[in-house]
């Protein structure tokens, strides 16, 4: 993995106000994706367990039909988990996934440590949500019990609120 800073484990989710550690990670065997390429816009985070997995696959393929309205708030959606890019790959193709899907492999869930998003007892990420401002400061964060999908309200009503704050600066 690729970051400007060194990752260290947290043991709670990030919350509202702190910045979101920089990364670079996997969306096929010779392409990366890097947190920095979204400055200026917001970025939902989306850790999720493993690809395939009953809820996993739920809660993934709502994001995609929910893709529309994120769009209208510029935001892009990155999913990470720590399955394989392969795994990734089949997963994107089976459930029509058009955003990128991110694999924290190796080192195994670095990612998800340094956000507090990791489950050290699974070996898995734990379900949870980080919506970041234009800046990369985390505006909202929601970890979710790993066999309840979350939905999209949270996203939906954070981004709104990022929108409100923006909206007299542009006036």
């Amino acid at each position: 993995m690729n970051h400007t800073t060194t990752m260290t484990e947290r043991r709670t989710l990030l919350q509202p106000g702190e910045r979101a550690p920089d990364f670079s990670l996997p969306t096929s065997p010779t392409d990366q994706v890097s947190l920095a390429e979204f400055r200026g816009q917001p970025v939902v985070l989306v850790f999720y367990p493993a690809d395939f997995s009953p809820v996993c696959r739920d809660e993934m393929a709502l994001y995609q039909a929910v893709s529309p309205v994120f769009d209208e708030y510029n935001a892009q959606v990155l999913g990470i988990s720590v399955d394989g890019v392969w795994c990734h790959l089949a997963f994107a193709q089976d459930r029509g996934i058009e955003y990128p899907l991110l694999s924290d492999f190796e080192p195994k869930g670095e990612v998800a440590r340094a956000y507090g998003a990791y489950h050290q007892e699974t070996g898995e990420a734990q379900r949870a949500l980080c919506v970041l401002d234009e800046d990369g400061v985390v505006s909202w964060s929601y970890l979710s019990p790993m066999n309840v999908n979350p939905g999209a309200d949270g996203i939906l009503a954070a981004l709104e609120a990022q929108a409100a704050v923006r909206r007299p600066m542009m006036l």
